[in-house]
């Protein structure tokens, strides 16, 4: 990964949904969008990160009803970012560090401008790797 910046194996495709948004619309949109995570917010506010390991996690294994339960009541609070000008190596030793697979990418002005996951760092420092094969072929929900 050596030379690579985390802006160049980002997904830029951020989604956005309201925290009070049901389990069941968050997963429609993830399945539809083809995509693993989406960015929840309260108000104009950045609330924290819905991925679909925390729709597995913590609400199927609670019984949560999806048609009730609001993704703001199970997401992930602690938004966890990196600057698109950091290096690969580095997001990929921030989420050793943190135990977490994806993390917010922002600009100079911490602007949210995409969301780097383990599975982009693989694919870019070896797409023959069995984690890169897998990010590109397993379906993100």
């Amino acid at each position: 990964m050596t030379g690579y910046r985390v802006s160049d194996v980002m997904t830029k495709q951020v989604i956005y949904l309201p925290a009070e948004t049901t389990l069941d619309e968050a997963a429609r949109v993830m399945k539809e969008a083809d995509i693993g995570d989406v960015v929840v917010t309260e108000g104009a506010t950045l609330a924290g990160m819905l991925t679909d390991r925390d729709i597995v996690v913590r609400a199927v294994a609670a019984r949560s009803d999806p048609g009730t339960t609001t993704i703001g009541s199970i997401i992930t609070r602690e938004v966890i970012m990196i600057e698109q000008h950091s290096t690969a190596n580095e997001a990929a030793a921030l989420m050793r560090e943190r135990g977490i697979r994806r993390v917010l990418v922002c600009d100079t002005d911490r602007k949210l401008v995409g969301i780097v996951s383990l599975g982009d760092l693989a694919m870019q420092l070896d797409p023959q790797s069995a984690l890169g094969e897998i990010s590109e072929q397993a379906p993100s929900v």
